[in-house]
């Protein structure tokens, strides 16, 4: 645990008659206003000198005085869990999630998770809201994520997200020969009977998914997915919505589709994919700290790549076979 840091700053002037919450939110905007308020109660920000109430109104020129107190946030335990970086440095990691890993330790799951992951390559994320994680990923789907390594950066983190300022795009196999791209605005909500399930439901939360073709198969399509918003389940909701659900998908899926005439070896693949066929594959982001952009790309996973391979030489056999009929 590192030891108590004093902040110090001058109220500004022009803050004359403004709630001290409000205006220590615009002193301090690498905590946010419902921390500051609490560090107010609890009488860690003096201003003169004296302590203060969120809502006590500020003259300007006052001095205040923040006392950042450390605090566990996360309570899970360290695992050396092995991750694959694909950016560091000290206020963000980046990383390749592979399928499998849970992100949040909870109820059948309270432990070998991301967060005991992360605890162990950085033990000062427990001071952090959910040890830095500021968006998750399905537990059996792969991919790119970033984590915080500072409250300063969750901050702002959270508020590109909330922003819509973060480029997520998906590599999703998917049931079905689409012809084209195209935009699902569809908002999606908590299942009504099932309550494992998302669902399209007209008083849901607004969800965007932009979607276009990668490699259109006989009877299957690749497809590049972005994310406006960041529902729940979003993009797998999104696709069954539209008769084309994701390949693997245990809960959006519906029955196992395979091409006529395909190869033992496809229908094999098809069978034993087990995970929805769901890649987080590209994330952009203003670095939180210096505000350049970042970009990183997790390589497709290995199970994707060799089904996606099945995909192309049953294509590429069956125009063969095509031709040689004409």
């Amino acid at each position: 645990m590192t030891d108590v840091e004093l902040r110090t700053a001058r109220i500004p002037e022009d803050a004359a008659g403004g709630r001290l919450d409000a205006v220590l939110a615009g002193l301090f905007p690498e905590y946010s206003r419902s921390r500051l308020a609490a560090w107010i109660k609890a009488g860690d920000v003096t201003v003169d000198g004296t302590p203060a109430r969120p809502r006590d109104p500020v003259l300007g020129g006052e001095t205040v005085v923040l006392r950042v107190q450390p605090t566990v946030q996360t309570h899970a335990e360290a695992e050396p869990i092995t991750l694959e970086l694909l950016y560091e440095d000290p206020h963000v990691f980046v990383l390749n999630k592979p399928a499998g890993l849970v992100v949040h330790p909870g109820a059948g799951n309270p432990a070998g998770t991301l967060v005991n992951a992360l605890l162990h390559r950085d033990p000062a994320l427990a001071q952090l809201p959910r040890a830095g994680i500021v968006h998750r990923l399905d537990k059996d789907t792969s991919g790119v994520m970033v984590v915080a390594r500072t409250l300063a950066a969750h901050t702002a983190l959270v508020a590109q997200l909330s922003a819509r300022d973060v480029h997520r795009q998906y590599l999703a196999i998917v049931v079905g020969a689409l012809v084209s791209g195209g935009t699902v605005n569809a908002p999606i909500d908590r299942h009504p009977r099932d309550r494992l399930r998302m669902a399209v439901r007209e008083d849901g939360k607004d969800a965007v998914t932009h979607y276009r073709l990668r490699r259109r198969y006989r009877a299957h399509t690749a497809l590049e997915c972005r994310l406006e918003t960041g529902r729940t389940h979003q993009i797998r909701v999104h696709m069954a919505h539209l008769k084309h659900p994701i390949v693997g998908d245990p809960l959006y899926g519906g029955s196992l589709k395979l091409p006529k005439g395909a190869s033992e070896a496809l229908i094999t693949a098809l069978r034993g994919f087990r995970r929805q066929a769901l890649h987080a594959e590209v994330l952009e982001f203003s670095h939180p700290i210096t505000g350049q952009p970042v970009r990183c790309q997790a390589p497709v996973p290995e199970d994707m790549r060799q089904l996606m391979q099945l995909l192309e030489d049953d294509a590429l056999a069956h125009a063969a076979a095509e031709r040689a009929r004409q």
